[in-house]
């Protein structure tokens, strides 16, 4: 699915695109760049192969969408966003979860964003699920407007709980 916007506004054509092969070492740049903005870089480490494996291998656990800014025949990426489905049994129906989304500094306030969470959107409606969830940094004041301002509910009485390294392995240690 090819989702085409700008023209209308007062912003260069752009559109959006699926990830495809050949698109690993973009989606990994990308993460590193959000995880510079997100004060998180010493915490990022993708692998350009496990991408690979996870987004085109023979059982895809997540999917990606890339944004590109057209100028004459050239084409730059200007964000991503890569998600998966989850499934919600108070509703007993699958839903989008949003992981990642990034724009670059140089392509904010363009309505890419506004983009790419209404290409997801579209994705959920499509498929029939019944929510789209993300997360978002409890400092990141101008995100959560932008999200309330989309009609997101901002649950502030969850909170993400992580198992990793260590004690991943300690909890799940076969015994």
């Amino acid at each position: 699915m090819l989702l085409a916007f700008g023209e209308a506004l007062d912003m260069p054509q752009s559109s959006i695109r699926e990830a495809r092969p050949g698109d690993e070492s973009l989606i990994r740049d990308f993460i590193l760049e959000l995880a510079e903005y997100e004060r998180l870089g010493h915490e990022a480490h993708p692998d350009i192969d496990r991408l690979r494996d996870h987004l085109f291998g023979a059982h895809p656990v997540c999917e990606a969408v890339i944004a590109e800014k057209h100028d004459s025949d050239a084409r730059e990426p200007i964000g991503f966003a890569l998600f998966f489905t989850n499934y919600s049994t108070f509703e007993t129906a699958p839903g989008l979860y949003l992981e990642d989304l990034f724009v670059r500094e140089s392509a904010r306030g363009l309505g890419i964003g506004r983009a790419l969470l209404t290409h997801l959107a579209q994705v959920a409606v499509d498929r029939n699920y019944r929510r789209f969830d993300w997360s978002v940094l409890d400092w990141n004041e101008s995100a959560i407007g932008f999200y309330r301002a989309l009609g997101a509910r901002v649950l502030d009485d969850w909170r993400t709980c992580r198992l990793e390294g260590e004690a991943l392995q300690q909890l799940g240690a076969r015994k």
